[in-house]
């Protein structure tokens, strides 16, 4: 069996690149470290010394200002020196390839890199071939996976819903496209949610979900009835090729999250958006800033749940 190339020989994280195949510990881990993080946003000086000293690269070679500027509050919470590239403008806009790239800024003395590609995979490249000491975060690869993001939907749902295992989960929209949909369902599924939901159009929800353990469903009524949690997911009209969609009106008369809808899950149920939100095609105004919606909140835990992260890898050894 071969190693998870997240995990040293001691099953310690040392690179964040998937949620999927880490052991529940470790997302538990994460989730309590976060937890003790929070506290830090109400210091006069929001500060701890634990990656004092360390260089943080930000390599977004996607456009993302939610994502970027998080991972760098995190990073700057925990001391650390953080070097925010502008891929657009560097060398790998001259040409340079990827590997050259990490080699040149290794070469700076870097100690983790926290990466966001449109090519899936990009991040475990960097691992594989950065010297041992560096740590490799992905901040998001093509379809494939952002799982800082699904880590701190799983922080939003603890907190708010506590106990995994007795909950019913609908994620909402576009999942063929949506690495946020793939790390929250891994997520959703190690900590033991026993009734995970998909919901959206035949064409926006992939086929392998069924062998998954999750339950596809085409009418959005049909998916989100008696749910706890609700997460809606952004069109990802960047990603799409052809013609997916009827229209986006079309889209939010079906599968748009409205107060009628809502109506159907549980009357406690939290509704959880990625973000940046498109209101009215995804979801109404009056949800997105309504009592059930911990929109922002997910934002906030977001910063605690990248220190957590940073700062785990950091600790452990190759």
């Amino acid at each position: 069996m071969t190693r998870n190339p997240q995990l040293n020989k001691h099953g310690e994280l040392i690179h964040l690149l998937s949620i999927e195949g880490l052991p529940r510990a470790v997302l538990h881990n994460i989730l309590d470290t976060a937890g003790t993080f929070l506290s830090v946003n109400d210091r006069e000086v929001k500060k701890v010394p634990l990656l004092r000293g360390k260089s943080v690269f930000n390599l977004f070679f996607e456009n993302s200002t939610r994502t970027r500027t998080t991972f760098e509050i995190a990073a700057k919470r925990l001391s650390a020196d953080v070097i925010n590239l502008d891929i657009a403008k560097s060398s790998a806009a001259k040409g340079e390839s990827l590997l050259d790239t990490i080699a040149n800024l290794s070469a700076m003395h870097a100690d983790m890199f926290v990466v966001r590609h449109s090519e899936s995979g990009a991040p475990y490249l960097i691992a594989q071939h950065c010297a041992p000491h560096v740590h490799v975060v992905n901040a998001g690869d093509g379809r494939h996976a952002h799982p800082t993001q699904g880590l701190l939907d799983m922080y939003t749902i603890r907190h708010y819903k506590q106990d995994f295992t007795k909950l019913t989960v609908a994620v909402v929209g576009d999942i063929v496209h949506s690495r946020v949909a793939r790390s929250d369902i891994n997520a959703l599924t190690t900590l033991g949610v026993p009734e995970i939901r998909a919901v959206g159009p035949k064409t926006l929800v992939p086929s392998d979900l069924k062998e998954m353990g999750v339950r596809v469903c085409h009418d959005m009524v049909e998916g989100i009835k008696g749910a706890d949690v609700i997460i809606m997911l952004r069109l990802q009209n960047e990603r799409m090729s052809g013609a997916m969609l009827p229209s986006a009106g079309e889209f939010f008369k079906n599968y748009g999250l409205t107060q009628e809808k809502l109506a159907h899950a549980k009357p406690d149920a939290i509704v959880m958006h990625p973000g940046p939100i498109n209101r009215g095609v995804e979801i109404d105004s009056s949800v997105a800033d309504g009592r059930q919606s911990v929109i922002l909140p997910q934002v906030t835990f977001g910063i605690a749940v990248r220190m957590a992260v940073m700062s785990t890898i950091a600790g452990n050894n190759a």
